[in-house]
């Protein structure tokens, strides 16, 4: 094999996930395609946020992949993907010599130029051992996060053996707090309370895309980042999302 062919067709649905999940930090992502996976790293311009998500092939309706690396633009596809429904088969093909990306949905042909994927080089993901780890249901997370966004941008995330709490304080009389006692989530680890803050502007757009998953994870410790962790596609995709902590008397 040459690794110069790449033919891959998915639902409409399971491509609107992985787009709209990678744009909630970045404008632009290298795609690594692998013999049995889809692996795409990506980090915001700050340098506060990054993503790490694997799609197994078993996701895709088809997968006729030579190992290659492509750059996108995720406002291309978002556009394109805006115009089906969520059934409809989206087919993506590439072709080193002609350069271009062919994507067909239903009656309509689109053809990107792929960016030059040597400019957008994946980061590193942390080594992190967080002490304290929390599941409870997506949806139940992003009620709490956008309730947390009508008083104020920093979050306190906190967690003890009887629960996790999220609350803001904005000004001297606005508050919101919501509580998960142990016994409403899933599962609860800490040795010993831990509590550290993080900004909505970064959490809000991937809570709305958290609101349909069963399971989420959070770990985090004492003004350490923030690791969500969860699957989608029948557990064959599955995103890590890392968030600095805004120490407090940061600006």
């Amino acid at each position: 094999m040459d690794g110069d062919m790449l033919n891959i067709t998915a639902r409409q649905d399971l491509m609107r996930i992985i787009f709209d999940t990678l744009n909630v930090v970045v404008e632009e992502a290298r795609l690594d395609f692998n013999e049995h996976d889809l692996d795409v790293r990506v980090v915001d311009p700050s340098h506060v946020a990054m993503i790490k998500m694997t799609i197994q092939s078993a996701a895709f309706e088809t997968w006729d992949v030579d190992e290659k690396s492509l750059g996108l633009e995720l406002g291309k596809m978002r556009d394109l993907l805006s115009l089906g429904n969520s059934g409809d088969l989206i087919e993506l093909q590439h072709d080193e010599s002609e350069g271009r990306i062919h994507i067909n949905m239903g009656k309509i042909d689109r053809v990107v130029r792929p960016l030059d994927h040597s400019t957008v080089q994946p980061p590193n993901v942390p080594e992190l051992d967080l002490p304290a780890s929390v599941t409870l249901s997506g949806d139940d997370l992003s009620r709490a996060l956008r309730a947390a966004r009508q008083v104020g941008d920093l979050v306190n995330i906190s967690l003890s053996d009887s629960g996790l709490e999220i609350n803001v304080i904005g000004g001297d009389t606005d508050s919101v707090n919501v509580t998960y006692s142990k016994d409403e989530v899933h599962e609860l680890k800490c040795d010993g309370p831990v509590r550290s803050q993080y900004s909505l502007t970064y959490l809000l757009p991937l809570s709305k895309l958290m609101s349909v998953i069963d399971r989420v994870t959070l770990r985090f410790g004492d003004n350490f980042p923030l690791k969500v962790e969860y699957e989608f596609a029948d557990g064959a995709g599955e995103v890590v999302y890392f968030l600095a902590p805004r120490i407090e008397g940061d600006l």
